[in-house]
């Protein structure tokens, strides 16, 4: 009787190892589709029904999106140029919250997909003098115009976390990485659990 417990037991624990992740990953990425969808889903607000009831189309807005960002970037590529581009950023330098709001978010965007992604560069660095390391992400190589030459800027992401801290350190302190950018924040981010291939 206790080795068939023991065996179910066994079954159970292993079923979870895989369907937990597969739920949670699901999950996440279902809830994620269906509240931008519902935030940005225009159909509710044109369409009505004979009873003057709104009517939902699911996906409108993920698609709504997706049209917009291809156009976007149809007329960024082939229309604008870089005087109306040195225009706009103008303009927008005279919004003080907005400026400030969206010259983040378009940093943090042109770091993952950009032509400059940022997150690409793993590295090593000891923190302390009894050997500590960290792993992190070089995003500045040279910072001689913050009057810090031979420094750098390392991006350490937490655990568990989508959130960060940057340091500054001498660049003698870091030791690149010979591991993909990918592997490496996934590593950090599970917390060290997510082994390393070979």
């Amino acid at each position: 009787m206790n080795k068939i417990a023991r065996a179910l037991l066994n079954y159970f624990v292993k079923g979870l190892l895989i369907v937990v992740p597969l739920g949670a990953a699901f999950f996440l990425i279902f809830w994620a589709i269906s509240s931008i969808d519902n935030a940005l889903n225009i159909s509710s607000v044109i369409l009505v029904d004979k009873s003057g009831k709104p009517i939902y189309i699911p996906g409108l807005g993920i698609l709504s999106v997706v049209v917009i960002i291809l156009v976007a970037g149809v007329i960024v590529t082939n229309v604008i140029t870089q005087p109306i581009k040195n225009w706009f950023n103008r303009w927008i330098n005279r919004v003080p919250l907005f400026a400030f709001l969206y010259s983040s978010i378009k940093d943090i965007t042109e770091a993952f997909v950009g032509d400059e992604k940022k997150f690409n560069e793993a590295v090593l660095v000891e923190v302390n003098e009894f050997g500590l390391k960290k792993v992190g992400f070089l995003m500045q190589k040279d910072l001689s115009l913050m009057g810090l030459p031979g420094d750098v800027a390392v991006y350490f992401p937490y655990s568990y976390s989508f959130a960060g801290q940057v340091i500054i350190i001498p660049a003698s302190k870091v030791k690149h990485i010979d591991k993909g950018a990918g592997d490496m924040m996934k590593f950090v981010i599970s917390g060290g659990v997510s082994g390393l291939e070979a």
